[in-house]
């Protein structure tokens, strides 16, 4: 499957912090807690193959956190190690409870970067998507909601 190395240190377009904001996270059933500082301008969907499979959904929503900003505040998270196309390690870190999807980083002791998951943050609804990737993945349902019938809740 095409995949995209998310949010990687040598990705020069995500190593200048420009908009930070601090955000709140959690899993669906509350055992894993996290604070983080996002770029906020640097909000990204992404249509890959493998954000499709490890979503169960359409598309993933990523903020970008360094680690200085990132800190655990309960609970233990679990982690799946992906391997892309390219070679490369990624970890998906998701609550072991509920299945929560919470951050991503690449596969090493001490990650430079998270991909914070903006459905787990409190503040979700400041972080606008500015950009999309994997397009060409994309499924051609997803590129234009509008004219679905819209219910404010079910």
């Amino acid at each position: 499957m095409g995949e995209p190395n998310h949010l990687h240190p040598s990705d020069a377009s995500f190593k200048v912090m420009s908009d930070l904001m601090q955000v709140h996270g959690s899993c669906h059933c509350g055992a894993i807690e996290f604070e983080a500082t996002v770029d906020s301008t640097r909000v990204t969907i992404c249509h890959c193959t493998a954000c499709q499979v490890l979503t169960g959904t359409a598309y993933r929503v990523t903020a970008p956190a360094s680690a200085e900003g990132f800190r655990l505040k309960r609970g233990s998270p679990r982690t799946y190690v992906k391997i892309a196309d390219s070679g490369n390690r990624r970890a998906q870190v998701f609550c072991a409870e509920c299945g929560s999807h919470l951050y991503s980083h690449a596969a090493v002791e001490r990650p430079e970067r998270f991909g914070v998951r903006v459905g787990c943050l409190q503040e979700r609804t400041a972080l606008v998507p500015r950009k999309r990737i994997w397009c060409s993945s994309a499924l051609s349902w997803s590129e234009n909601l509008t004219t679905m019938e819209q219910l404010s809740q079910e």
